[in-house]
């Protein structure tokens, strides 16, 4: 049986030796460093592997953006050394159908947004936007959204653009219902801003990347929650009208696709891309156009080397592109 067992390690070092490409030699070397990559010897073959398959799709699909089949541009970042299945398991899963408290009327959105008419807005431009952060391997991506929507909120109201504190959320808002590192629920954030009176600055309470002792302390807030909203489901409308006339809002979106692994620039447009299977909460800063082609400006948590330095632009009234309008919540300060 031992036998059996080094003669099949033997075969499968010799498959691995055999796929690695030579002269891809300096750009491993580079990206390792780059990235602060450190492998054990038995996973070092393993990873090397997985990273230069993502490279020769990344190669293939860029050969596609080349000759105009695709809108968008992919490139090798961070997550070079995990497979599609591996970058899965650290997003979440929502689900629309959970119990909502209150939703905003299409209507009204609607008749508020018409006397602006607008054809674009970028809350970045305006001041309401914070720079971008990277959750690292902490799947809470709700905390950056829910902290970013009440960031934007905040200085609607008082002018002042506080970046607020993740690991507030993270440690002290698991009893309502999120799971810390393993996913939870932008609106359960906002919920618990509104029990606790308030959250703490990240200056006074910076994230760590892992789940701690909830230390909150009332005399350091610097934000308040008083009320939430949902938008309307799968009304990609409403959520335009929203962002002209409240400001940032906090969605969730399907992540699963090595295309959104990889995004780097353009309009992202997968068809692979679901409605349903929603796993990735993001902050929609504002929305523009590209001749024809209209998008959602998308802030990320997964730091400046992802994407357009940190920000996706991401198909707008295209069949609600990645479940972008299934759910939208809205903090009120």
């Amino acid at each position: 049986m031992k036998a059996i067992f080094f003669m099949v390690c033997q075969a499968l070092c010799l498959y691995l030796i055999v796929c690695i490409d030579s002269r891809l030699d300096f750009k491993w070397q580079v990206w390792k460093k780059t990235h602060s990559k450190q492998y054990k010897k038995a996973s070092e073959l393993q990873k090397r592997t997985i990273w230069e398959e993502n490279l020769r799709k990344i190669n293939a699909h860029n050969l596609r953006y080349k000759r105009g089949k695709t809108t968008f541009k992919l490139g090798m970042n961070q997550f070079g050394d995990l497979t599609s299945s591996e970058f899965a398991s650290m997003l979440s899963s929502y689900s629309v159908k959970h119990v909502r408290d209150g939703t905003l009327s299409a209507t009204d959105l609607r008749s508020a947004a018409s006397k602006l008419n607008l054809t674009s807005i970028d809350y970045r431009t305006l001041g309401y936007v914070t720079p971008v952060q990277d959750q690292g391997y902490c799947g809470c991506c709700w905390t950056f959204s829910a902290a970013g929507a009440i960031e934007g909120q905040t200085f609607n109201k008082t002018g002042k653009l506080i970046p607020l504190s993740k690991q507030n959320l993270l440690d002290c808002a698991e009893s309502l219902g999120n799971q810390g590192c393993s996913g939870g629920r932008p609106s359960l954030a906002f919920q618990y801003v509104i029990n606790s009176g308030g959250i703490q600055a990240e200056a006074t309470y910076p994230y760590t990347m892992a789940v701690g002792s909830c230390r909150f302390n009332s005399s350091k807030v610097v934000a308040t929650v008083s009320n939430y909203k949902y938008l309307p489901i799968g009304n990609e409308q409403a959520l335009a009208d929203a962002l002209a006339t409240i400001g940032p809002i906090s969605v969730v979106i399907d992540a699963t696709q090595i295309s959104f692994q990889f995004y780097l620039s353009g309009i992202y447009n997968d068809p692979k891309c679901s409605i349903y299977n929603l796993s990735h909460a993001v902050l929609a800063v504002g929305y523009g156009y590209q001749g024809s082609n209209n998008y959602w400006i998308i802030k990320n948590s997964w730091g400046t080397m992802w994407g357009i330095n940190g920000y996706l632009m991401l198909a707008k009234d295209k069949n609600n592109a990645c479940g972008i309008s299934q759910y939208g919540a809205v903090p009120f300060v």
